[in-house]
């Protein structure tokens, strides 16, 4: 593997996510307090986490966990369960294991930055771009037509990092067939399964629905507890996970053991923590439409389809950049430009932006955002 590049949304949150005071870019739930997740927790499971032991841990990870976590698939057992310290350890795996330098593989764009900077790292890799017009949405056959024979993986991500988008049925199914008839994997980032506005549809698990399908899962994103580290990839293809649990001897080694013990808290109590995280959404996106409404000729903003984040676009004469840096710099409101988001595998929007809706707080970031744009119109 080459050197990889700087990690430029990393780079730019671990200069401002600590020091802005308002994070309104945020791509997680709100989280909660260890006392408040424990709160949660049956005599059993809080005997669990009090009384455990602190040595390591099986490095598939706990057996116990790894069934929870299948249990919130249709057709996974704890067999086709790998953990992770957190997704990004999963995203390394999967690539390193799957592909080599006589692969190809194909991922979309704009794109969380790992899931292209791994594969052009280790072999080629084409880029196709969601559509825009097409309320972000694939083209599968312009998927098809950047199949080659040696190409291993194709990597997509839904509900959609930045654009909060959901693939149509029809053309996930479609991918899906497409990729079977040519033995290719598909890695799918589904961290933001689950969370959005109240009874979003979300597609199915590719796990449970591709037999080279692997789900990368994490307690980060839709359950709010980044904190905890814990991530999984669930494949059928036991010979792959076997792989990666070889190559996670190299990384993490075995997962935090509390970690473990809070995680399947969470997961056993899932139902009730998705549906107090879709609550915040659906009490902030409102606020969003109606900060839209006020500044028609600044922005262009449409609903996301699911997860907690939207990438409106930015009409002002100095540019999405020089827009976000007054923000932070000036009224300590953080977003993240659209340039943080550029690719190598070709041509990204650079006058959007990423906004989160997922945390309480709102309306105080709001205000110094509308009073931004206000002090700087009438300079």
């Amino acid at each position: 593997m080459s050197m990889l590049p700087d990690f430029r949304l990393e780079t730019h949150f671990a200069k401002w996510e600590f020091k802005a005071r308002y994070h309104l870019t945020a791509s997680d739930a709100e989280s909660m307090s260890l006392r408040d997740l424990l709160a949660m927790a049956t005599p059993e499971e809080r005997a669990e986490f009090e009384e455990m032991w602190l040595g390591y841990t099986e490095t598939f990870g706990a057996p116990d966990l790894r069934q929870v976590i299948a249990d919130t698939y249709a057709a996974q057992s704890a067999e086709t369960i790998l953990c992770f310290a957190g997704a990004s350890e999963g995203i390394f795996a999967a690539n390193n294991v799957l592909l080599d330098r006589d692969s190809h593989a194909i991922v979309v764009t704009p794109n969380y930055q790992s899931h292209e900077t791994l594969p052009i790292a280790i072999c080629e890799a084409t880029g196709v771009p969601l559509d825009p017009d097409d309320d972000w949405s694939l083209d599968i056959d312009r998927i098809a037509d950047a199949i080659r024979p040696n190409t291993k993986l194709v990597t997509i991500n839904f509900p959609h990092n930045p654009t909060g988008a959901i693939l149509p049925l029809d053309r996930y199914t479609a991918l899906i067939e497409l990729c079977r008839k040519h033995g290719i994997y598909i890695l799918h980032d589904e961290i933001f399964n689950g969370l959005g506005p109240s009874f979003t549809d979300h597609l199915p698990f590719i796990a449970d629905v591709y037999e080279r399908g692997l789900s990368l899962g994490v307690m980060s994103k839709s359950y709010g507890l980044p904190g905890l580290r814990i991530g999984w990839i669930a494949c059928q293809d036991r010979a792959v996970l076997s792989q990666m649990e070889r190559l996670k001897h190299y990384l993490s080694i075995c997962n935090s053991g509390p970690s473990e013990r809070l995680a399947k808290i969470a997961l056993n109590h899932r139902d009730a923590i998705l549906a107090r995280n879709c609550a915040i959404v659906d009490e902030n996106l409102p606020k969003w439409d109606a900060f839209f409404a006020r500044y028609p000729d600044l922005f262009d903003w449409s609903r996301p389809d699911g997860s907690c984040m939207g990438f409106p676009r930015y009409k002002g004469a100095d540019g999405v950049e020089a827009f976000a840096k007054s923000l932070v710099e000036e009224a300590g409101v953080l977003f993240l430009p659209s340039t943080i988001y550029s690719s190598e595998l070709g041509p990204t929007p650079t006058d959007r932006f990423r906004l989160g809706f997922g945390r309480t707080g709102l309306d105080e970031g709001l205000a110094a955002l509308d009073a931004h744009i206000r002090k700087n119109r009438q300079a």
